[in-house]
Parts: C-alpha cells; structure tokens; sequence
C-alpha cells in the first residue's frame, strides 16, 4: 500500500464516521413526493398541517392547495411516516386518492366517480377490479317472441 492507498484508506474512515465501508452501506433514502387529501376548512388549519409536515425529517417542501383539500410533500420521507404525522394534527387525512379522468378507462363508472373529487379528477379504482354486476339470462321464450322482425303482426303490445 502507497502513500496514495494510504490516504485513501484514511479519508475513507474518516468520512464514513469510522466504520468500515467494506461491509453493509447504509441505503440512501430515494427523493420522492407524497400527496394526501387533508380536510382542512380554514388559513388555521392549512398552518398547523404545514408546520407540522415541515418539522418532519427529511422533507424537502410542503405544498397545500386549500381548495382542493390536496398536500404535496417532497423530500425525503416515508410516505406512511408523512400520512401518519399528518393525522397526528387531528385532521382527516388520507393518501390522495384522485388521478386525472382522462387515465381511467371508464370514468363514469360507480367505483371511480365521486361527487368529492376535484374537477377534472376521478377516483383511483382498480382495472381489473370486478363491478359486482353480473348479466343474468332469462330463458322465459315470453320476452324473445313478444316482438319479432320476422313478423311483424307478431307485436302483442300493440
């Protein structure tokens, strides 16, 4: 080992706290941005939910946009720690739960619309989610030979 290994070896210690780089490194936490649907009625509440978002560790910029009831934090944190701090103002808070109704299949469905959601916002519901609605057959021949295009006296309504 040189003198070049050597120093190396010494900024490596030293920058690392004294522990050795060699076995387990310590995972970096990945930048991320969390959004949560707080209810939040007045300037107040926007506050104490901002203050409180903001004394969390990690967390770059806290956004609130009051009308939509919506809150953008950024840095990072873990979103389960931000929902969790969150609620621990007292506020109903929750992970937002809208994306655009133009990437959802069938915006208009029970399950997605929601009466709540900001314009232009549907709820997030699962594609492959089945609906509950099940087409049921009738075999009764009553219904199928009331009307008919092969005869066209066959009408029994009339």
């Amino acid at each position: 080992m040189g003198v070049g290994g050597t120093l190396e070896y010494i900024s490596e210690l030293i920058g690392s706290g004294g522990s050795h780089s060699y076995g387990k490194r310590k995972k970096k936490k990945q930048f991320q941005t969390v959004e949560l649907k707080v209810r939040m009625d007045c300037d107040g509440c926007v506050l104490k939910v901002k203050n409180s978002l903001s004394s969390l560790k990690g967390v770059k910029s806290v956004e609130i946009n009051k009308k939509q009831q919506k809150v953008t934090v950024s840095g990072y944190a873990e979103p389960s720690k931000v929902l969790k701090k969150a609620k621990a103002t007292g506020k109903k808070a929750e992970i937002w739960p809208y994306v655009p109704y133009n990437l959802v299949a069938q915006p208009y469905i029970a399950q997605a619309y929601d009466k709540k959601a900001p314009p232009g916002y549907v709820r997030k519901v699962d594609p492959y989610a089945t609906t509950g609605t099940m087409a049921v057959y009738n075999d009764d021949p009553s219904y199928t030979s009331m009307f008919s295009d092969d005869n066209p006296n066959a009408c029994s309504i009339m």
